[in-house]
């Protein structure tokens, strides 16, 4: 059955092959996954996104990003995914935003995908009453989470492009810090850790213009950045490429529960250990003295920072290939359109035949 799937980026972040955030990396993998497959492919996203389908675009916000800006941003998205679903017949919805409920349209097979800690969600979210809004989690470990009452269906865990990630493998002496820059990363500790093991750190990553997140910036990560740690800001995904493949571990210090880290995926399909605090699915993700470390404050990470030269990159890969499969993803997500679609055919095919 051929689809026509559109797919809702947060009204914030722009989606794209060098997107940064891990939900707006996903949604990219399907919007090319669907129009390789011979699929119809629509995305609603911000001004500077790009689509291997239709983009329908919506404008961006160039200021601070305070309450005002959410509100014109998912003001917009509501009147985008009306003007989609009366100009295509939709097949599906796929919502990848925090804050769906705002733009959620009333009827219609609707797919939800939860990337981010179950507890930043709004409980009745979490609960929805109509029998073709599905949601989901991206991991076994976020699902575990979920309060009582919640009704999701089957996680579909993320996975990465192994095979376009695959590169060179030259390392060299630096560790590699790949996050958006926000109080919950804790990439202020992973420079500390750096200094206190005398290796070079790399920081890419993307500074919103949330107040707090600049806030966070100036305050804890500026001060600390010195010749051999340095912040190199958002990369695309050749420059992603290129340092995950050099780089001696990443380091991922987040104080959150993480869902899945996608970027501790990408690191060992490039062969790359990963150095992390075991905070939410990280420990489904990295096998501790196998594929990196799992630490639980600075001196040790320091210690593993230095220790995960001694880690087999082959090992790291192999390890990538058999557990973090994209095209397995892909597959989950194709089923759980089909279904929902189906859902939704037969729904019509009932309200007609009244």
């Amino acid at each position: 059955m051929m689809l026509t799937v559109l797919n809702v980026a947060y009204p914030l972040a722009p989606v794209g092959l060098d997107a940064v955030g891990g939900a707006e990396q996903v949604l990219s993998a399907l919007d090319r996954a669907l129009v390789r497959q011979g699929h119809r492919s629509i995305v609603v996203a911000c001004h500077g996104s790009s689509a291997a389908g239709t983009l329908v675009e919506t404008p961006a916000e160039t200021g601070p990003l305070d309450e005002a800006a959410k509100d014109r941003a998912q003001q917009a998205h509501r009147a985008a995914i009306a003007a989609a679903r009366a100009r295509w017949p939709i097949d599906v919805v796929h919502l990848h935003g925090i804050d769906f409920g705002a733009y959620l349209p009333d009827d219609g097979p609707t797919l939800v995908t939860l990337h981010l800690p179950l507890a930043w969600y709004l409980p009745e979210v979490l609960r929805p009453a109509r029998e073709d809004l599905w949601l989901h989690a991206v991991s076994e470990a976020q699902q575990k989470t979920a309060p009582a009452g919640s009704k999701l269906i089957a996680p579909i865990p993320n996975g990465v492009d192994v095979d376009a990630l695959y590169g060179p493998r030259r390392r060299r002496d630096f560790a590699l810090v790949l996050s958006r820059v926000c109080p919950e990363k804790g990439i202020h500790l992973a420079i500390e850790a750096a200094r206190r093991a005398s290796v070079p750190l790399a920081i890419g990553g993307q500074i919103y213009p949330y107040e707090t997140h600049v806030q966070y910036f100036a305050d804890e990560v500026a001060p600390r950045l010195d010749r051999r740690r340095r912040f190199l800001g958002p990369l695309g995904f050749s420059a992603k490429r290129r340092l995950l493949n050099a780089a001696r571990c990443l380091v991922v210090p987040s104080l959150a529960a993480e869902t899945s880290s996608l970027v501790a995926m990408e690191a060992l399909a490039c062969g790359t250990p990963v150095v992390a605090f075991p905070n939410g699915a990280l420990p489904d993700v990295v096998e501790h003295g196998k594929t990196g470390f799992l630490v639980n404050d600075i001196d040790e990470m320091a210690k593993a920072i230095l220790a995960s030269a001694n880690l087999d990159s082959e090992t790291c890969r192999a390890e990538a290939r058999r557990r973090f499969s994209l095209d397995r993803m892909v597959s989950a997500y194709m089923d759980a359109y089909q279904a929902l679609a189906k859902l939704g055919a037969s729904r019509a095919g009932l309200r007609a035949a009244q």
